[in-house]
């Protein structure tokens, strides 16, 4: 019997609005690749004219992809993994396709959906590019974990242990708590989406693929979105504390859609009882005071190379529960009946921050 396959999914912002969420990545079953975690993704060059900016990425596109079918695929099964545990798919903005010239990782190699499209941070489009992935990804019917990370993910642990911890779970491991914060529900959605089964949590989650499925085949509940879930359209973060914010921002509904989606999908379809309820990908928040304005503002805190220690992943490691205030819950962190950390990715990290993890060995050990 060959071994189960879970997908793995990877969102890749640029940290600004006008720039963020330009790439959106599912590693089926893909754990452990540590380049993975680390490539520094291209995309943030000054936009051109429409069709100027056509006829180049038409340029890239046929030049890249003779370049690919030159390049043998990694050793294994044609999806990259000789023990067949793992593939990858990718979905990058329309244009830009993962080369030698653009990563330094082979599996990545023809793993491009054909169909992506444009991402904007706080759109619904970062919900459409999620369920663009699971689509394929269900085509194959090895894929049974799909789990979603970002390019500023490191891994915390080598491949079997973060394997084992997966599989041997029944449940979606999903962030997901009840939101009670004033204007992140927008009324209108009621009564498609009553406010009791309106939930929050990170987008970073793993899907069994019972889970996935329904993500895909919804058609209830994107369409709200859509109409009535939207950032408030405030200038990129106010990280210039000395503008003046408009009188009437204030007013508009500030929902960000991938940090309610999937959550709400899955609350709404009455299937909380089959999941996890917290990530396995760690974030920092909790630094709001920081004097430093970049730890500051809608997005977590970034490591940088200075931030990258011993002592830091350490700290990430030991954490063992969550707590969940709105809730008054506490999750005590399993895997396998057994006691465990609660994390197995952390974020955001830097390129420079994530290579100094890698080479100094801190990370993909148990």
């Amino acid at each position: 019997m060959k071994p189960r396959r879970f997908g793995y999914g990877y969102g890749y912002g640029y940290g600004r609005v006008r720039r963020a969420a330009a790439l959106l990545l599912l590693l089926l079953l893909c754990l452990c690749l540590s380049s993975l975690f680390l490539l520094l993704l291209h995309g943030s060059s000054t936009p051109l004219e429409p069709a100027a900016a056509a006829a180049a990425a038409e340029a890239r596109v046929a030049e890249a992809q003779a370049e690919v079918e030159e390049a043998p695929l990694p050793p294994g099964n044609s999806k990259g993994d000789k023990e067949g545990r793992f593939s990858i798919l990718v979905h990058s903005r329309p244009g830009f396709v993962l080369t030698r010239a653009t990563t330094r990782s082979r599996f990545f190699y023809n793993r491009q959906v054909n169909d992506s499209i444009q991402v904007d941070w706080g759109e619904a489009s970062m919900i459409t590019a999620e369920r663009i992935l699971l689509s394929h990804a269900l085509k194959d019917p090895l894929n049974d974990r799909f789990v979603f990370v970002s390019d500023s993910c490191v891994p915390l642990y080598n491949f079997s242990y973060t394997y084992d911890y997966i599989m041997s779970s029944s449940t979606s491991f999903v962030d997901s708590f009840a939101d009670t914060k004033a204007g992140r529900y927008n009324p209108r959605m009621d009564p498609v989406i009553p406010v009791e089964n309106w939930r929050k949590g990170s987008q970073w989650a793993v899907l069994i693929k019972k889970h996935a499925e329904v993500v895909v085949d919804d058609e209830v509940v994107l369409p709200e979105f859509q109409k009535h879930c939207r950032r408030r359209p405030l200038p990129e973060f106010w990280r210039d504390w000395d503008r003046p914010i408009p009188a009437e921002a204030w007013k508009a509904h500030n929902c960000i859609p991938d940090e309610h989606y999937v959550q709400t999908l899955l609350a709404q379809s009455g299937l909380e009882e089959e999941l996890t309820r917290r990530s396995v990908t760690h974030s920092a928040w909790d630094l709001s005071a920081s004097k430093d304005r970049e730890r500051r503002g809608w997005h977590p805190v970034t490591y940088k190379v200075s931030d990258a220690t011993t002592r830091l992943i350490k700290s990430i490691k030991d954490i063992d529960n969550i707590y969940y205030e709105t809730e008054n819950r506490r999750e005590w962190c399993t895997s396998n009946g057994k006691p465990a950390p609660c994390f197995l990715f952390a974020r955001k990290f830097t390129r420079g921050a994530g290579l100094k993890l890698l080479d100094s060995s801190l990370i993909a050990s148990k």
